[in-house]
């Protein structure tokens, strides 16, 4: 059965300037189509100064959406106000205006060493992840998050690269 969950409304960051999404542990330098660390794609890397702020916005809200997939797939936030506060108690970073699911991401990849109860912070796993060590959940959330940006690379973006391609020789 599936969990709803909430996405903001992407004008709701309309009056913020828009950062970027680095990670600081770009892949794309190294020839990867999709940054293994913050998922963008390499044009998107690449172009993220010129690009203005829909763009920007643009680019913030798919990441999200993929994200958001991977981790309601893995576990529910009960408590978004109780997750928020202990983000901010604990001066982790991360964005308002996404989805508590964006939050409860940016909560387990700084702090899945840490953290002994989960349900403390507002979010319980789904039975099926409870057994799961917090470090290897978030390697597969991760990585989850890193193959379906590849996937949505390679069937939206990678075939217009080529047919561009193909007809500048023409």
């Amino acid at each position: 059965m599936a969990r709803p969950f909430h996405l903001p409304n992407p004008l709701s960051m309309s009056n913020q300037r828009i950062k970027t999404p680095c990670v600081g542990l770009c892949s794309t330098v190294y020839g990867d189509h999709v940054c293994r660390g913050c998922k963008r794609f390499h044009h998107e890397v690449v172009n993220w100064n010129l690009y203005n702020e829909e763009e920007k916005r643009a680019v913030w809200r798919r990441l999200e959406i993929l994200l958001v997939q991977v981790m309601a797939a893995k576990l529910e936030v009960f408590d978004p106000a109780c997750l928020r506060q202990q983000l901010e108690q604990r001066q982790v970073r991360f964005v308002p205006e996404q989805s508590h699911y964006c939050w409860a991401y940016q909560l387990i990849a700084r702090g899945s060493r840490m953290i002994n109860r989960l349900d403390a912070y507002g979010v319980v796993l789904l039975p099926e992840f409870r057994d799961w060590a917090l470090p290897d959940l978030r390697e597969a959330i991760d990585r989850e998050f890193f193959l379906l940006s590849e996937a949505h690379y390679e069937r939206y973006i990678a075939p217009r690269f080529l047919i561009e391609g193909v007809e500048s020789r023409v």
